[in-house]
């Protein structure tokens, strides 16, 4: 250990045995050091048996363990009395509504039965945002992350979101990946496999005597992995790929038809342009192109696209089957649609106990896990 890392370590246990005990915020502020530095100080002194340590507050071995007040952010301030109890659980998330709204329902109950609490931190997938919120849930607290950071899952650029892996606390992705050799790829993670997903889709609409099905995708962070799960589908079944999606306008680019893409490339054009692409080039699709099945992403631009179709003479489902994929709100559309769903409250489940499994049994107990959680395809007559 050097010199430094000794003084300041002793400046902490001086200052929790003449306190009782201390905010982890406020000792980083009076000591000058980052909250993560001091979180590594905190961890080898609690790991030795100099102090104690609960919901971002620190205390000497013979007191009392303080009860802190509520972080900010925290979803509930039940009972502590599992085997977690007395941890903070960070959780950063593009939002709390839509689809991560059961990824976070999922974590926060499995949080709460092991008695330890959950705060959260919402990017709105602002460049930069998910690593001011990870700083700001761990300097009010947290013991571990649970972080969905805003890059397409699986193919975050080199160095990008390498400061996922430099947290000091364990961390585990929820429905994102990094590819080999990225800092992150070592970090735990749970997610979906969208790739099986969009494959489903395209294997029971094969079944149901389609040769020519197209996906129609605005551009997410789950493009890529639908892209690719359609595309090894179509491949591997035989068909005749769905015709090309046309280059925006002045960009060259191709969009959610081109070889079942996903619409990469639309960025210049506003969210009405894309959707009026979209219903352009399924009606073009239809009409000319033998399309006669769509895996539309997601629920709700199907269910605008479907009375747009049929005013412009596409019958759904007579000339046009489709498949949505979220299933968030397919089963009330006025025909209800069969959709793809992915294990949403599973992911934030699963993402939960492996965190905690981390900070109660410890971090090198036992090997990192990427877990992939299959959707389902709920079919609706």
């Amino acid at each position: 250990m050097r010199p430094h890392v000794d003084q300041r370590q002793a400046q902490v246990l001086a200052l929790v045995r003449a306190r009782g005990s201390v905010r982890v915020a406020d000792l980083a502020q009076e000591l000058g050091v980052s909250p993560v530095t001091l979180r590594r100080d905190i961890e080898a002194m609690a790991a030795r048996g100099e102090i104690q340590r609960m919901h971002g507050v620190i205390s000497r071995v013979e007191g009392i363990r303080p009860v802190s007040p509520e972080p900010a952010g925290a979803v509930s301030g039940r009972a502590r009395t599992g085997p977690g109890a007395g941890l903070v659980i960070g959780m950063v998330v593009p939002t709390t509504e839509y689809y991560y709204a059961e990824v976070v329902r999922g974590a926060r109950e499995v949080v709460e039965a092991r008695g330890a609490r959950l705060t959260v931190g919402l990017t709105r997938y602002l460049p930069g945002e998910d690593r001011t919120q990870a700083d700001r849930l761990l300097s009010t607290g947290a013991d571990g992350l649970l972080l969905t950071p805003n890059w397409d899952a699986g193919s975050a650029a080199p160095g990008e979101g390498a400061w996922t892996a430099e947290l000091g606390v364990p961390t585990v992705l929820v429905e994102r990946g990094a590819p080999p050799g990225h800092p992150a790829a070592a970090l735990d993670r749970v997610m979906s496999d969208h790739a099986h997903g969009a494959a489903q889709a395209v294997q029971h609409l094969v079944g149901q005597g389609h040769r020519r099905i197209a996906l129609a995708s605005q551009e997410t962070p789950t493009t890529a992995r639908l892209r690719s799960g359609f595309e090894a589908a179509v491949s591997a079944l035989g068909l005749q790929p769905p015709p090309p999606w046309p280059a925006a306008v002045g960009r060259g680019a191709a969009g959610p038809g081109a070889a079942g893409s996903g619409s990469e490339g639309d960025g210049g054009l506003s969210v009405a342009d894309r959707f009026a692409r979209t219903l352009d080039y399924l009606c073009d699709a239809v009409t000319s192109g033998g399309v006669t099945a769509a895996l539309i992403h997601s629920d709700t631009d199907a269910i605008m696209l479907i009375p747009r179709l049929q005013a412009r003479g596409v019958r759904v489902p007579q000339d046009l089957a489709v498949i949505t994929y979220d299933d968030e709100v397919a089963g009330l559309a006025d025909v209800p649609l069969s959709a793809v769903a992915p294990a949403k409250h599973e992911v934030g489940a699963r993402a939960a106990t492996l965190l905690l499994e981390r900070l109660t049994a410890g971090a090198n107990e036992s090997p990192r896990q990427h877990v992939e959680l299959l959707p389902r395809l709920n079919i609706r007559t």
